[in-house]
């Protein structure tokens, strides 16, 4: 750790608990659910992505990836994602507990999906989506004590110090040792190493290693409040434009494939018998509501921030940043 936020109950606490882990063992909705499309991001244990050919856990389609998600992936997975059937030994629970989000089976307020087969309707469609956030969990909390959530925030930790010097070394024409500081990382999350030592990585021009950077960093930093700047910075914003997300709802499923009789899988759910591959898995849109928006917009003009109209009005010789209103200001100094 090199900055941090320092937290320290009872004088300072932190929200984390309450924003990140599943509503049935906190005391709100959760608002940081990592979505399908992050999920699909993290590479396998070899490092490689799942529909790589060349990987040694190749997965030929999206559809049979959604039924294997959880299997041989890159350690810091299981480090950042609570998925359905998952062990969490959170305190207060009993010993053995899983969390579960499946319609008409778990939790009321953790529920996930549409499955008409439950007679319910679950309430978090539109925010939730089959996955809860792992990262920096303290399941020494109850839900009773989650409010006192104390651990540090990180401003910067080493593997940042090191992606910053992986850029400038990439962009300097040191490749070598931009791709040093890659393998490290990697290394250090535990990451199969390869024939070629490479830990799975695509670095074999200076733009190679420049994505190789930012989607690195997308993993290792995620939910540190990086990604979004490192888009803005890279100018990579427009990859948003146009996509949606997604989730994954959890079906129970008897050793045939066929789906379980929901009050069969109730019993089993109540003594935590059904692990995640005990269940099939169908991709949703979120939001849910068809009247909500579902569509990322990103414009060209979002890569600067405007100037605040009473910044304008104090200085007649400002102007306004192109893009915005009628500004004819070009902050880039082209």
């Amino acid at each position: 750790m090199v900055f941090a936020v320092i937290n320290s109950n009872p004088d300072k606490v932190s929200g984390w608990a309450t924003a990140t882990m599943p509503q049935s063992c906190s005391r709100g909705t959760n608002t940081s659910n990592p979505t399908w499309e992050f999920v699909k991001d993290f590479p396998m244990k070899d490092g490689r992505k799942y529909d790589d050919p060349a990987g040694k856990y190749y997965v030929a389609s999206e559809d049979a990836f959604m039924q294997s998600f959880w299997k041989n992936r890159d350690p810091r997975f299981y480090e950042v994602v609570t998925y359905n059937g998952r062990e969490y030994p959170v305190a207060g629970k009993p010993a053995g507990y899983r969390q579960y989000n499946a319609l008409g089976l778990s939790d009321g307020d953790d529920q996930y999906g549409t499955n008409p087969a439950a007679h319910v309707n679950a309430v978090n469609n539109d925010v939730y989506t089959g996955f809860y956030n792992y990262k920096a969990a303290d399941l020494s909390l109850t839900q009773a004590t989650v409010i006192n959530y104390d651990i540090d925030f990180i401003l910067m930790r080493l593997p940042e110090v090191m992606f910053i010097y992986a850029e400038a070394a990439n962009e300097t024409g040191h490749s070598d040792e931009a791709v040093d500081m890659l393998k490290q990382i990697r290394k250090r999350a535990g990451i199969e190493e390869g024939q070629d030592g490479l830990y799975g990585l695509k670095v074999g021009n200076r733009e190679q290693i420049r994505q190789a950077i930012l989607d690195e960093r997308n993993i290792e930093l995620c939910f540190e409040g990086h990604r979004f700047w490192d888009l803005r910075r890279t100018r990579n914003m427009m990859q948003l434009n146009g996509i949606t997300k997604h989730g994954l709802e959890a079906i129970a499923i008897n050793e045939d494939g066929t789906d379980m009789d929901l009050n069969v899988a109730k019993q089993k759910v109540a003594k935590y018998e059904l692990s995640t591959e005990n269940f099939r898995y169908v991709l949703h849109q979120v939001p849910e509501t068809p009247n909500l928006e579902k569509v990322f917009i990103i414009d060209e003009s979002f890569y600067f921030f405007p100037l605040q109209s009473l910044v304008l009005q104090e200085n007649s010789n400002l102007e306004q940043n192109i893009g915005w209103g009628s500004g004819s200001f070009d902050p880039t100094m082209r």
